[in-house]
């Protein structure tokens, strides 16, 4: 069945990026990369080099449209196009996707209370 496998990325919005990872870097010691973000590296047998991104975007980013909320959660998913067969299927709203990279496949969603969720399926390997 397809399914949400882990949280591939956290990204929120931020009245001043630049201060909230300076902050993030500073008090909480998160490895903030020039782009904005971090990689929180993790690893299992199944994937020993397993990575969470972290990332600010600006409080005005149209990333996250058409939600509202200012917080947007990545997750990993093992079948990206049966889990968004079954989501059409079940009357969700599909924003976009998906659309392919060399980081691998994305969709976008709407949870039922119109936050937008990104589903991500890694490059085989990946």
């Amino acid at each position: 069945m397809a399914r949400v496998t882990g949280i591939g990325g956290v990204f929120f919005k931020a009245r001043d990026p630049a201060a909230l990872a300076a902050w993030y870097r500073d008090a909480l010691g998160l490895d903030v990369q020039p782009w904005g973000g971090a990689a929180l590296r993790w690893g299992t047998p199944e994937n020993p080099s397993g990575t969470t991104a972290w990332s600010l975007f600006a409080a005005d980013t149209p990333h996250f449209e058409p939600s509202t909320a200012a917080f947007m959660v990545n997750y990993r998913v093992d079948d990206l196009d049966a889990l968004l067969q079954r989501l059409r299927a079940d009357g969700c709203t599909v924003v976009d996707g998906p659309d392919a990279s060399d980081y691998g496949r994305f969709a976008w969603v709407l949870d039922p209370e119109g936050n937008k969720v990104e589903l991500w399926e890694p490059p085989a390997g990946g």
